[in-house]
């Protein structure tokens, strides 16, 4: 068995559509007006952002504590770039990466709609990592 796909709802279709193809890199495989956006990262990994409001969800978009997507990368100065592509892009990060959990690393927030989590409000958490044995 193989993991098809991850499904994010967010409240911002086109916003968090541009956030991932210009932060991580994912490409636009199709688009279902604005409900729907299907997106590859090119090495086999599709992720399908769904619109809350055109699936009749709650806004604001809640998910629960911890939850949490991750990257990883293979240098340190990979998340490093990662690290200032998202600063440039307005991700409120907190800190520089650093070593944690055996790897380097950094922990992204945002106050932004789509899914990267601020401070206590139960959103989502996304890292970048150097390091397999995570």
């Amino acid at each position: 068995m193989r993991l098809n796909h991850v499904n994010l709802v967010v409240e911002d279709l086109d916003g968090a559509q541009g956030f991932f193809r210009r932060s991580f890199g994912f490409g636009l495989l199709d688009r279902k007006g604005d409900a729907v956006a299907v997106m590859n990262d090119g090495q086999g990994f599709t992720l399908v952002l769904s619109n809350v409001r055109a699936f009749g969800g709650e806004v604001p978009v809640r998910y629960p504590e911890g939850f949490h997507v991750g990257f990883i990368l293979e240098t340190q100065e990979e998340v490093d770039r990662a690290h200032g592509r998202l600063v440039a892009d307005g991700a409120d990060i907190g800190r520089e990466p650093r070593s944690m959990r055996d790897s380097y690393g950094v922990l992204l927030r945002s106050r932004r709609s789509w899914p990267i989590r601020t401070g206590a409000e139960p959103q989502f958490l996304c890292n970048f990592m150097q390091n397999h044995n995570i």
